[in-house]
């Protein structure tokens, strides 16, 4: 009896080990995985020498006291540079109007950007054109679309905004001066626009009809069907829009560098602006690293604090829909 017991725990441990040495890859197998992997890595590596490698010598920067103007600043001064920026007044003002701007730029673009994509996936004659023609604006280098507002929309005496609203009594007015909030945020939503529409022109196209026309049949109306079947669709595209919008809007120089310079007074300044300001017209190269590692780390967590309430507001909808 004993035997047997024993002969049978001998088997049940070599099925054991054996089932273990299956699960274990082989080596030629571990091999094969990384010479899989061997391709991607140069493209890694460019990615860390572009992107990580400049963050770094940033936060290193951001550590010293470096003024250009003032020799011998160049010394390690721990995070006083982080506190002198939360305690600069222009800091916050910069703050609030990125927020502001980026907000206003990106909603307005992802509205009308909603509305001409569903104008345009239905079907009439000529909309191959039209569809060239609004994807146009976000083909244009940013630099000659803000070049082209300058001289040609807004220009007080000659521009087009003036021509137009002459018949309403709007004459000579100094658009960069006096509304130069909106000025900057009109430039971006038309840069902008066409990318969203693209993004929600492919969610539209990738909707399936049945499930429309079965809406239809069971007596949905256009704005019923849309609320309940097409929007939810839509919701992934939408939060695509918005966070890549955001992300990159918030980074805006050119439009206000051309545009205002950050004025009047600091009414447009940016936090890349402010940056920009900080490190080329103060020669405050530590200050304005340690300003540079603060925007990266607040849009970071905008951007994921943003991404997830909007997917609960949306899953709420759905569940209440």
């Amino acid at each position: 009896m004993s035997d047997t017991l024993a002969s049978l725990a001998q088997q049940s441990v070599g099925r054991g080990n054996a089932a273990a040495h299956r699960q274990r890859p082989l080596p030629s197998a571990r091999r094969q995985a990384w010479l899989r992997r061997l391709p991607l890595f140069p493209a890694l590596i460019y990615m860390i020498i572009v992107t990580q490698a400049p963050f770094v010598v940033t936060v290193w920067y951001s550590l010293r006291g470096w003024n250009t103007l003032e020799p011998g600043t160049n010394k390690f001064v721990g995070f006083a540079e982080y506190t002198q920026v939360f305690q600069d007044p222009n800091f916050r003002i910069a703050a609030i109007n990125t927020v502001e701007l980026t907000a206003s730029a990106v909603i307005i673009s992802m509205v009308l950007g909603t509305s001409l994509a569903v104008l345009i996936n239905r079907k009439f004659l000529g909309r191959g054109i039209v569809r060239t023609m609004l994807i146009t604006p976000f083909l244009v280098m940013p630099v000659a679309t803000t070049l082209l507002f300058n001289t040609t929309i807004y220009d007080p005496t000659f521009g087009l905004l003036d021509f137009v609203l002459s018949p309403f009594g709007v004459h000579h007015v100094a658009w960069l001066g006096t509304y130069a909030m909106p000025s900057v945020v009109l430039v971006l939503v038309w840069e902008w626009t066409p990318f969203m529409m693209l993004i929600v022109l492919a969610g539209l196209q990738s909707e399936s009809l049945e499930s429309i026309e079965a809406a239809r049949v069971d007596g949905a109306n256009a704005f019923q069907a849309w609320v309940s079947i097409t929007f939810p669709h839509l919701r992934p595209y939408i939060e695509l829009g918005l966070l890549l919008g955001s992300i990159y809007i918030v980074q805006a120089f050119g439009e206000i560098f051309i545009l205002t310079q950050g004025g009047p007074g600091t009414a447009t300044t940016n936090l890349p602006y402010y940056i920009y300001e900080t490190a080329f017209n103060a020669f405050n190269v530590s200050e304005a690293a340690a300003a540079g590692v603060i925007v990266v780390i607040a849009t970071q967590v905008v951007a994921t604090v943003t991404l997830r309430l909007l997917s609960g507001l949306f899953k709420v909808s759905e569940a209440m829909g």
